[in-house]
């Protein structure tokens, strides 16, 4: 049993299906959406377990399929990686018809979705999300990216996959913080969408993170739909898409400042991102005392170390505010921010002067 989810974007439609145990029914899901090709390279993430890759496999038709193993971390996430997913292509002669499937988080999802974008002008792309936060981020929107010594995703491109399979069985091999991580996703979704979601996951927010039935099913189809409803409406980030980096222009700061160490994962950055731009609105006058209180308490109780981002701050506040002024989302001089003036309800487009973040930092 499955529920599909159908993206209508200017460049592409494509369907995500989202359900229990659906990844052995692949073969009959590509015919279905009349997905054909010859050779197959499958990117796949190291800390996936080998039954899932042999179920892949086993369930997919098609003459030659290639695995890359891929040591999945943002360190690893650079141009020297690509080229050797390239040199791989061209070894195997792969064909414009042929796909490229990515088995793993976020991180491998774009990799391989840059990787296909960039290789002969484009190969079929499909994404298997094994992480919460892939299932309900990364693998909507067409988002890939790559990261340098400047930034995170600076390089990259829009390439909306072929389609996408959110298999909720892949979850259930994740560590716990690997689980918070995703729920970072969920949370801001429904902060900057309806209370009412909010509510939901206000309410029910340990089920969530353990996995319990029909629970995450909701959380996961209610946090899908939400990015689809934005990224239709603005599929290139022009105008409204950019409420979805809630809290994004602080976490990946942390993220940068950090060497992305594995100290501190993409989604706790997020949590702790979400949080500071939820004060930063309070204390610029946007967000009222009693709305930053109910999402403060709400991430109080998501365990990640909560003092994580203090002492980060004391010691690289410099580095946090470079990273945030190489932003790729400012186009001026100053940081742009999206604040929160109620819950559901964001405030896009936000200027302010790096003197300005500095002294709410360190006051």
């Amino acid at each position: 049993m499955s529920t599909k989810l159908l993206i209508k974007t200017k460049s592409k439609n494509y369907p995500i299906f989202i359900g229990k145990n659906i990844l052995k029914k692949i073969k009959n899901i590509f015919k279905s959406n009349n997905i054909n090709f010859n050779k197959c390279f499958i990117v796949v993430d190291k800390k996936v377990p080998k039954k899932n890759l042999i179920i892949l496999k086993k369930n997919i038709k098609c003459k030659k399929i290639i695995v890359y193993l891929l040591n999945s971390s943002e360190k690893n996430k650079n141009q020297n990686t690509i080229n050797k997913i390239l040199e791989k292509l061209f070894k195997y002669n792969f064909k414009r018809n042929d796909i490229i499937i990515s088995l793993g988080g976020g991180i491998t999802g774009d990799v391989s979705g840059y990787a296909a974008s960039i290789f002969k002008r484009g190969l079929k792309f499909v994404n298997i999300p094994t992480t919460l936060l892939s299932q309900v981020d990364a693998s909507i929107g067409g988002k890939t990216g790559i990261n340098n010594k400047y930034g995170k995703n600076l390089i990259g491109s829009f390439y909306n996959p072929d389609l996408v399979i959110s298999d909720i069985n892949l979850l259930k091999s994740l560590p716990k913080r690997e689980i918070v991580c995703g729920y970072g996703e969920i949370l801001k979704h429904s902060i900057i969408s309806k209370r009412k979601i909010f509510n939901f996951l206000n309410k029910n927010k340990l089920k969530i993170l353990n996995l319990k039935s029909p629970y995450i099913e909701k959380a996961i189809l209610d946090s899908c739909k939400i990015k689809k409803k934005i990224v239709e409406l603005d599929e290139k980030e022009k105008k409204l898409r950019k409420v979805l980096n809630f809290g994004h222009t602080f976490a990946h700061a942390y993220e940068a400042a950090m060497g992305y160490s594995k100290k501190l994962n993409h989604g706790e950055a997020v949590i702790l991102g979400i949080k500071t731009a939820a004060k930063f609105s309070l204390e610029s006058k946007f967000l009222s005392k009693k709305n930053y209180n109910i999402i403060s308490s709400h991430i109080d109780g998501i365990k990640i170390n909560q003092k994580f981002k203090d002492i980060l701050i004391k010691k690289k506040l410099n580095r946090i505010l470079n990273f945030m002024s190489s932003d790729k989302k400012n186009i001026s001089n100053e940081i742009n921010l999206i604040l929160l003036r109620d819950i559901g309800k964001p405030v896009i487009n936000k200027n302010f002067k790096l003197e300005k973040i500095r002294q709410f930092f360190t006051k």
